[in-house]
């Protein structure tokens, strides 16, 4: 038993290493699962930044090695403001009119289904998020911590939702018989920009501590 949680803690101290690939099996999971809509995998990808950003708050304080850019630690009500902003967008333009111009009621059913917490499937990937971003914390991890309206993950964030619009109108849209509400290729296309992008940006802040960085307070 000793041993098992030793293991563990080792993968622990090297959580970036599979970070980026947890969180790549939610989201196939999330498509592979047969209810999931462009709707569903942006605001998966909105809520994983708002419990990134409410926990860190939370916590970054009782984590020592927890790691900030100068100038960012003050506006946690800047980048509330901002995903404010994000979820009226997601909400009506992902949930409503994009998939009522494109793929009609069924889709906006499964969509409110997802908003109203209604959807197990979405709920637990959620519950599993809010988890590992605590036990990081508790584990004392060199976290990086942006409290800025706009940091590398809200940048992604909005390059994928813009991204996203993008896609929905002018390939989804474009090819119906490709892209049908049975096959589930249209949210494929529309998470593979958000993966690539935080797959990028998780490398480019790969070093922790060779970048101009600080201790939390």
């Amino acid at each position: 038993m000793k041993a098992f949680f030793a293991t563990i803690e080792r993968q622990v101290q090297h959580y970036r290493q599979w970070d980026f690939l947890l969180f790549a099996v939610l989201t196939l999971l999330s498509v592979l699962n047969g209810q999931t809509t462009v709707f569903y995998l942006i605001y998966f990808f909105w809520w994983n930044e708002l419990i990134r950003l409410v926990v860190d708050r939370l916590c970054y304080k009782r984590n020592p090695n927890a790691l900030y850019e100068d100038g960012h630690a003050t506006d946690f009500g800047g980048s509330l403001f901002l995903m404010g902003i994000y979820w009226v967008f997601i909400v009506v333009f992902f949930g409503f009119i994009a998939a009522t111009d494109t793929e009609g009621t069924d889709i906006i059913i499964a969509n409110m289904a997802v908003l109203v917490f209604h959807n197990w499937f979405f709920n637990l990937n959620l519950i599993f998020v809010l988890l590992e971003r605590i036990y990081l914390h508790k584990t004392r991890q060199p976290l990086q911590i942006y409290f800025g309206a706009f940091n590398p993950n809200t940048i992604v964030l909005h390059i994928s939702i813009i991204v996203g619009g993008v896609m929905m109108f002018f390939v989804v849209k474009k090819y119906p018989n490709i892209f049908t509400p049975e096959n589930r290729w249209g949210s494929a296309l529309i998470a593979l920009p958000f993966l690539l992008l935080k797959m990028g940006m998780q490398y480019l802040t790969a070093s922790d501590n060779k970048i101009g960085k600080r201790n939390a307070p």
